[in-house]
């Protein structure tokens, strides 16, 4: 219950809400307004942080850069200087009275993103552009410290878990209905499918990330259980929607993500032990090493152009590294990642550093028509050597305990979460195969840089670390000693 003061501040704070607004209107300057706006927000924040917190769940894929609009200064609205908000209250919250769980501490996800972020730190401390790298490592945390720390006290309600996962496929379900649309009227042409998301996504590539990101938790929000008509077709017609978009994304790796995904749940399904999954892997990679000329020679017949609506064809571009500037051009990163690498080993260049280092480690022979000699291409294209560029080889080896981390503890979880709890089981499963697809898409972009990926991922880490709790307490919901406003 609020209190008579909360219930007098709030109807203070809507009057002059509403009295700054008319005078921005009447004096036609925009500036003004950003005064309510920003008190109202701080209002919320502080004595209705559960809605701001939930808001931006469904905020999340509707966020626009601003530096598409002021040139060299980028920044996501409305989620970032939320977010930041919300790191700074939960801090203040947290020196005055330790509002975090402790079992947050015991769970083996939280220790990996720790070590994670350490490292992180450590690494931008000796980068080659401290300040580029300190603020990228502050960006990183502000999305990370409240989304831990206030989702390990809001996920402890399971109606919050599921509400979490609606509000953030409808906001991106929006977000594919407006390119849709936009791009229909070009007739779905592929040139147009890499900017038509704009402005909420800057390319398809990210865009297809997170459409394939969200397809898992649409089937498992429909299968988990039996809902009303209504829900069940709402259901039916956003996954609908998702595949429409998923298919004229044009996005390859997107595609191959979701095949992973299914390949994945046939493994927990069928619950396929680790060691034939071991077995089949050292098997198949062998086979490859002592193919690789044969294949060599098989990708380099391989003419098919990704540039192209024909979905057959796109899928076998995907192996065309002779002529295809998409793939040739992310060789180039790559190798590009590598010989940073090389030159720097242990610390890396640091954190958020590729893009202004990677230009000179460019050869000529490996130049495209889309390469860029000033170095303002964006990232390495992997969310793996990506950080080995940037964090050296221990940025590299933290990474990949981080993700093995996640799913070991994710699918031990699934494993072990009582089956007569059909509800909560499939939506793990969900969360599970949604994460999947991110890091298999991983392998050729990365985007944790963003709140689009950042928020979903370490919200659904979030979940997994109150599940494990709840089911080590054997309850269904765990006491709620703190709870957000």
């Amino acid at each position: 219950m609020h209190t008579f003061k909360e219930h007098l501040s709030a109807i203070l704070a809507t009057g002059v809400f509403i009295i700054l607004s008319v005078v921005s209107l009447l004096l036609d300057n925009w500036l003004i307004f950003l005064v309510p706006a920003g008190a109202l927000t701080i209002y919320l924040a502080i004595f209705q942080t559960k809605f701001i917190f939930l808001f931006l769940f469904f905020a999340t894929p509707l966020s626009v850069n601003i530096e598409e609009y002021v040139n060299g200064f980028g920044l996501f609205l409305p989620t970032e200087p939320l977010f930041f908000g919300l790191m700074v209250l939960f801090l203040l919250y947290q020196i005055r009275s330790s509002i975090l769980p402790k079992f947050v501490f015991r769970n083996e996800i939280t220790w990996a993103i720790l070590i994670y972020l350490t490292w992180m730190l450590i690494s931008s401390i000796t980068s080659s552009h401290p300040v580029v790298s300190i603020k990228f490592f502050v960006a990183k945390l502000w999305f990370i410290v409240p989304i831990i720390g206030f989702g390990t006290l809001l996920f402890r309600e399971f109606k919050y878990i599921k509400l979490f996962l609606w509000l953030f496929c409808i906001g991106m379900i929006l977000v594919i209905l407006y390119t849709v649309t936009l791009h229909a009227t070009y007739q779905f042409g592929e040139k147009e499918s890499h900017w038509v998301m704009w402005p909420f996504f800057k390319d398809h590539t990210i865009y297809g990330a997170i459409v394939a990101l969200i397809f898992p938790l649409l089937v498992g929000l429909y299968f988990s259980k039996k809902h009303g008509l209504l829900i069940q077709v709402a259901l039916i017609g956003m996954i609908i929607i998702n595949l429409i978009g998923l298919y004229f994304s044009y996005t390859r790796a997107a595609w191959l993500s979701i095949v992973a995904a299914i390949g994945v749940w046939f493994l927990i399904a069928f619950k396929i032990k680790f060691k034939y999954i071991a077995v089949t892997a050292i098997t198949l990679t062998t086979v490859i090493l002592f193919s690789w000329t044969q294949i060599q020679f098989l990708l380099a017949k391989n003419k098919e152009e990704h540039t192209t609506e024909d979905f057959g064809k796109r899928i076998e571009s995907a192996a065309n590294v002779t002529t295809d500037a998409s793939n040739l051009e992310r060789i180039n990163r790559w190798s590009c990642a590598l010989a940073m690498f090389e030159e720097r080993p242990i610390f890396g260049f640091g954190p958020g550093t590729y893009a202004f280092e990677y230009a000179r480690f460019q050869e000529p022979e490996n130049l495209t028509i889309i390469s860029t000699n000033f170095g303002d291409g964006g990232n390495a294209h992997s969310e793996y050597l990506g950080p080995m560029a940037e964090m050296g080889l221990p940025g590299l080896i933290v990474t990949l305990i981080l993700i093995a981390t996640i799913f070991y503890k994710s699918i031990t979880l699934y494993n072990k979460w009582p089956s007569e709890d059909r509800e909560t089981k499939i939506l793990i499963l969900a969360m599970v195969l949604s994460l999947v697809t991110y890091f298999v898409h991983g392998i050729l972009n990365n985007y944790l840089d963003t709140d689009k990926a950042c928020v979903p991922i370490f919200s659904m880490l979030a979940i997994f670390i109150v599940l494990e709790n709840q089911l080590e307490n054997k309850k269904r919901v765990a006491p709620n000693r703190t709870t957000l406003n």
